[in-house]
């Protein structure tokens, strides 16, 4: 196996830490990875998750439009500090590629919002040492794109109760 590869993305949102986090963990991922990438496709579906994604345990199969799934443990909530995870079980197109993936979303604060940091770290299969660069090179961009999507979502105006006149 290939020597680890980090890669990271951020975005500072005018949003309060606690709020940010509050709302990031369990957000579905259908929300904020609903778009592809170059050859990053977008997630199709979650399955197997039992109630709302916030307990160190909690495990879940997520589904990507190419076909390819992987699983999905919840490793560490440090709230509202981080949240961590373990993609595991790969199949599809990126299973001769990567072994296993870590991933950790922090949230610290920033002025008067929040920076909110997706980071990897990628243990590649031997052919996917190969094609790292490019792989993560494509990731930047889904994890921009992403960014974007939950900020928009973090952003959202509460609805509010409409009373009749």
């Amino acid at each position: 196996m290939a020597t680890p590869i980090t890669v990271e993305q951020s975005r500072a949102i005018p949003i309060a830490r606690r709020q940010a986090f509050d709302v990031t963990l369990p957000i579905p991922l259908t929300a904020i990875f609903s778009r592809r990438y170059a050859l990053l496709p977008p997630i199709k579906q979650v399955r197997g998750q039992d109630g709302i994604w916030s307990r160190v345990g909690q495990s879940r199969t997520v589904v990507t439009t190419d076909g390819g799934t992987m699983r999905e443990l919840l490793t560490d909530v440090d709230a509202p500090h981080s949240f961590s995870y373990r993609l595991s079980d790969i199949t599809g197109p990126m299973r001769p590629l990567v072994d296993s993936i870590d991933g950790t979303w922090e949230f610290v604060p920033h002025g008067t919002g929040t920076m909110i940091t997706w980071r990897w770290t990628l243990h590649s299969r031997a052919l996917g040492a190969l094609v790292m660069p490019l792989i993560t090179s494509m990731w930047r961009g889904y994890a921009r794109q992403a960014l974007e999507l939950l900020s928009a979502q973090l952003l959202m105006p509460e609805p509010t109760e409409h009373t009749p006149d």
